[in-house]
Parts: structure tokens; C-alpha cells; sequence
């Protein structure tokens, strides 16, 4: 092939390789993510990357449907890449529940697509890590919705995030008291671009796409704007909505919500009150749900959701209400990044053993071995190069220990065992289970 034929390699925009340093900690994040979920009782569930289009479509909002992946397969027929995990969640749901009962807590790790606009933290092709609980609408489900994020982020290591809470049916409420029902879709769409667009134009999208008056746009964006403790939000937001028998329940059921929070152990500073969250995504009708981190505010939701009671009506008669969310991988993992939480290491494996005595190569193996046995990743050279060659590549990788025998430490059964990290260095001996070496690498993996 001449060098006219080459071709460029290069990757579309919005999407991402992922080299080691950014994989390892990835994988790490979801053992966590797996870890909380299943010690919630939630159990793993995954569906096709394609979709027939009509199960996606419509089902997010006309901005969704505008981000879909979607063509003619080679069969002619209409598909989509899925664009979020709940919708196909409740295609799933519809086909499978008779066999599978209720309630239905199932987790779901996997790539969705979405052809919008990139920006920081954000992709085109992205992971998502959702949970979600079918065939309820007890409140309960809603509170141990905020459990499982409150644990997850004090899994991950975070100390200091806001679980910011709503419940559309307050929003509701007061549409109804406005006679604006029948718009409520439009209303909370644009609303929900209050915190990226600001006040006024939010005011000025309600009158121009909702339809509603200058003075009704002015008493919806009066209740989303309230703040303050939990308590006095919900005081400011009861004669809001009065007359309003929708209205109403949605404040008992946020009141009820918080009261449990707090019973379970929640401390107050994680968990707000926050009446101008709408959530884009049309499917919810109930509580919904957005996590921020409070040394990056800027970079958005991290861990989003809500009650969905509807969503599976358009492929089942059966009443299939839900409730749930969705942690944002890899928006979290810039975020922790950018705050400087993640190690960068090119390695799962801590310990590295040189192969620099050509004529050893069964000794060294049989020394991973060992290690390998008491549970201790091992990786070894595959070419007898110079030492000081194999321990530059060791420190790029990021060992933390090298187990380097040459010579003279076989001939003695010594080993050198090297923290990678001080330079500090012992010799021990090599018996032929390497007990002694076993140990000190444990000392320095703590």
C-alpha cells in the first residue's frame, strides 16, 4: 500500500477512544455504581443497542427525537440507536413482566447516543448507569430513589453534592389553577432551561412557543424561583397551588419524601428542595430528581431521574408505573478529573516483575504465579531488556511495587522488593511459595 492510500485515523466528533489511564478508572467506577445498586436488591438487566424507531421516537420530547441516530436497516426497516436506557426499559417491561412479577428493581449499565451539541463532560456517545423500580407508585420507591443516590456519591468519595428535588405535580398544580394544561408540555420544556438561559428568557420562549400571557409566565417562573430551607419552600409553594387538588398531593408527597430521607440518616445538606427542576424529557409525571456537585456547579447534573407512570402505556395495557435514575458516567469522571479524584495509572495490575536474565523466564513466571494466588495482580516483562529500560516503563505505567531477582538473587533466593513510589527497597527471601515476598508487598499496598 503506497502512502496515498493511507488513512487518516481519526475519530467523528462527539465521540472518544479510551486509553488505559481513562478506562481503569471507568471500570473502577462502576464496580461502585454495581456494588450500591445490588446491595439495594436492584439486579442487572441489558437490551439491544438498536431499536425499531418506534419504539424510540416521541417518546422523549421533539429535541430528542431531533438527536436520534436513526436509519433503514438492510432489511428496510425504520431503527434507532437508543438514546437513554428508560424507554427501552419500559419496552422491556411491557414484554417481560408477566414472567419476571412485580416489583420489578432492575439496574442497567450501558451506551446510549445522542447527536447533540458536545460539551464539557458531555459526548455523543456516552455510559449511563440507571436504576429503576417498576410496578409501584408508593412513595416509598421515590425515597429509596434518593438513598441509592445519596450512597453511591458517599461511595464514590464525595462529601459535599445536592440532591436537588421537585415533583411535576406541583408544577402541575399551578398550570391547572392558570388553565394552562393543555400546555403543560411546553411550559416545562422551556423551564427546564432555566438555570442555562436565566430568567427573562424563559419568560420571553413561554409567551413565544407556550402561548401563555406575560403575566401567567410571571407566576409560573414566582413558584419555580422560590428558595430557601426545605421547609420554607414548601410553606411558599402550598398557597401556590391551592385549589388545586394535583398540586396538593405533589406537595404531601415531596413533605412525605423529605420526612423519610431524614428518618433513614440522609443529612439535611444533601438533599434541597428545588421547585424550578421540570426535567426535558416528557415521560415524567411525578418526583423528579438532579445531583450537583457542590465544587462544580458548572458542569451540570450528574445523577438525574424521576417517576414515570405512564411511560410503558404506548406498549401495554397493563399499568406499569415506575420510578428511577441515571448517573452520568462520564460527566462524573470529568468532573472528578477536573477536582483531581482520579489516579492516573496505565495498569490494573499492581506489581511488575522485570525479565532481564534470559535464561529465568521460568522463575519469574513462577513467581507471578505465587503472587497472583495470594490475590495480587501481577504483570511481567516480555523481553529480557536492560533493568533500568523495563523499570522507565514500569514507572509510566504506574506500578506501585517492581519484584526484581536477577542472578545473584536466585542463586542466594533473595528477592528485591521496590515501592515504585519512595524508591525504598529490601531484599527477602524467595522461598518457593514467595510467603516472605507476598508479605512485604503487602506492606506496601497497605
Amino acid at each position: 500500500m503506497n502512502k496515498s492510500q493511507l488513512i487518516t485515523p481519526r475519530t467523528l466528533k462527539g465521540f472518544r477512544d479510551y486509553p488505559p489511564e481513562v478506562m481503569i478508572p471507568r471500570e473502577r467506577l462502576i464496580d461502585t455504581v454495581r456494588r450500591v445498586y445490588r446491595s439495594y436488591g436492584f439486579s442487572p438487566i441489558d437490551t439491544p443497542a438498536l431499536e425499531y424507531l418506534e419504539i424510540l421516537a416521541g417518546k422523549g420530547g421533539d429535541e430528542t427525537d431531533k438527536q436520534l441516530y436513526k436509519f433503514q436497516d438492510h432489511g428496510r426497516r425504520w431503527v434507532a440507536l437508543r438514546f437513554d436506557l428508560t424507554v427501552p426499559l419500559a419496552r422491556f417491561a411491557a414484554q417481560h413482566i408477566n414472567r419476571l412479577g412485580m416489583p420489578l428493581k432492575r439496574y442497567h449499565i450501558a451506551a446510549v447516543w445522542r447527536g447533540e451539541n458536545t460539551q464539557r463532560g458531555r459526548y455523543r456517545e456516552f455510559m449511563q448507569c440507571d436504576f429503576d423500580t417498576i410496578g409501584t407508585r408508593s412513595n416509598a420507591a421515590d425515597v429509596e430513589t434518593v438513598l441509592v443516590i445519596h450512597d453511591l456519591f458517599r461511595e464514590i468519595g464525595f462529601s459535599e453534592f445536592t440532591i436537588r428535588i421537585n415533583n411535576r405535580m406541583v408544577l402541575a398544580g399551578l398550570l391547572e389553577r392558570l388553565e394552562l394544561s393543555d400546555r403543560s408540555t411546553a411550559v416545562l420544556r422551556t423551564l427546564d432551561k432555566l438555570a442555562k438561559i436565566g430568567h427573562e428568557r424563559v419568560a420571553e420562549e413561554m409567551v413565544s412557543t407556550a402561548g401563555v400571557t406575560d403575566q401567567q409566565a410571571g407566576q409560573i417562573l414566582q413558584l419555580a424561583e422560590i428558595s430557601g430551607a426545605n421547609d420554607d419552600v414548601l410553606r411558599q409553594i402550598e398557597p401556590l397551588v391551592s385549589g388545586s387538588r394535583t398540586g396538593a398531593e405533589g406537595t404531601a408527597k415531596l413533605k412525605e419524601l423529605l420526612d423519610a430521607v431524614a428518618a433513614a440518616g440522609v443529612q439535611k445538606k444533601y438533599v434541597a428542595l428545588d421547585v424550578s427542576i421540570a426535567r426535558g424529557l416528557d415521560y415524567y409525571t411525578g418526583t423528579v430528581f438532579e445531583t450537583f456537585l457542590d465544587a462544580l456547579p458548572g458542569i451540570g447534573s450528574v445523577c438525574s431521574g424521576g417517576r414515570y407512570d405512564n411511560l410503558a402505556e404506548l406498549y401495554t395495557k397493563q399499568e406499569l408505573p415506575g420510578v428511577g435514575a441515571s448517573l452520568g458516567l462520564d460527566r462524573l469522571l470529568a468532573a472528578m478529573e477536573e477536582l483531581g479524584m482520579i489516579e492516573k495509572i496505565s495498569t490494573p495490575a499492581p506489581v511488575f516483575i522485570p525479565y532481564f536474565d534470559k535464561d529465568r523466564l521460568h522463575d519469574y513466571l513462577k513467581l507471578a504465579a505465587a503472587v497472583r494466588a495470594a490475590g495480587i495482580g501481577v504483570e511481567v516483562f516480555p523481553e529480557p531488556k536492560r533493568l533500568g529500560v523495563q523499570l522507565k516503563y514500569a514507572d509510566r505505567r504506574g506500578f506501585r511495587v517492581a519484584l526484581i531477582a536477577g542472578e545473584d538473587e536466585f542463586r542466594n533466593a533473595t528477592c528485591r522488593v521496590k515501592d515504585l513510589q519512595s524508591a525504598q527497597q529490601q531484599d527477602v527471601p524467595l522461598e518457593t511459595d514467595a510467603e516472605s515476598v507476598i508479605a512485604a508487598v503487602n506492606g506496601i499496598l497497605g
